[in-house]
């Protein structure tokens, strides 16, 4: 009766053999292409540091007057930019100004990278059953996986430091940005479609006239999505040297500094809370613009 209580497995010995085997071909194709890899992303690693020296090296009034005027752009809000500038001058007080520059400029970084590779492969998606099919559960798998297993082959590729954290953080918040563009060009009206077809446009035509315009909204939900995964991955790719307000944290963690812990976990909410209601804002006005066009 032993058999209904053990479930049957693997014999030990073939088990660790199988483990052996596939961490060794791992490290040998890290020793083999590692470099090659790690040349491939170089350009990366010089814009992530040039958007860093230019967030943490500019004078703060600049880049105060930059993102506020960038959430009145977006939002045409006098409440959305109050609301950025007292979060902006509260992290400033609060000597955590530098963390936060980098925090950002690796956000920035990460959801232009996220965008240029999410909304091709969102086209492509949307363009193909078969191609959806196929790329859904890779998404559902990134998305469900823990965020701590993206570290260990991007560490054993790359090693510590930015990039590396980088690549991180864009795998784990990339799906939202494949999702909803995918979905925002599928939800386009058929009669839209049908009438881009009846005055002669083409593929790319109908593509970058009508269904991109029209599922922007959807898209900007998609980044807003991205850009919040983002955020959650900033304190775990600390752990692999991404400089910020994540590594104030994990010390906290380490030492139980507990204003430390706050302090930074607060500014990382603050940031949060800027981005998402200035993407959120610029959803509206283009539901609102999209509504009024074709109401």
């Amino acid at each position: 009766m032993e058999w209904l209580f053990e479930f049957p497995h693997m014999n030990d010995d073939s088990l660790r053999t199988l483990k052996k085997a596939i961490d060794e071909g791992f490290r040998s194709f890290t020793r083999a292409y590692g470099d090659a890899i790690e040349g491939f992303f170089s350009p990366l690693q010089h814009f992530l540091i040039a958007s860093e020296r230019f967030m943490t090296q500019t004078p703060w009034p600049i880049i105060m007057i930059i993102i506020l005027a960038i959430a009145w752009g977006a939002s045409r809000s006098l409440k959305v930019v109050l609301g950025c500038s007292v979060t902006l001058l509260a992290i400033g007080y609060f000597d955590m100004w530098d963390d936060t520059m980098r925090t950002v400029s690796m956000i920035f970084v990460c959801t232009l990278l996220s965008i240029a590779i999410g909304i091709p492969i969102g086209i492509l998606m949307s363009r193909s059953d078969r191609l959806q099919r196929v790329v859904n559960p890779v998404l559902d798998v990134m998305q469900t996986m823990p965020s701590f297993v993206y570290l260990i082959p991007v560490v054993m590729l790359l090693g510590i430091g930015k990039v590396p954290g980088l690549i991180a953080v864009v795998i784990y918040a990339i799906p939202p940005m494949i999702r909803l563009t995918n979905l925002g060009i599928r939800l386009v009206d058929k009669d839209v479609l049908e009438a881009a077809d009846a005055f002669g446009s083409s593929s790319w035509q109908k593509l970058k006239n009508v269904q991109l315009p029209l599922a922007l909204p959807t898209i900007m939900a998609g980044i807003n999505q991205t850009i919040m995964m983002a955020l959650a991955m900033v304190v775990i790719a600390s752990m692999i040297g991404v400089q910020g307000l994540g590594q104030p944290v994990l010390k906290a963690i380490a030492n139980q500094y507990f204003t430390l812990g706050i302090f930074n976990g607060l500014a990382i909410v603050g940031i949060a809370i800027i981005f998402d209601r200035v993407s959120q804002a610029y959803g509206e006005r283009l539901q609102k613009h999209r509504e009024i066009v074709h109401g």
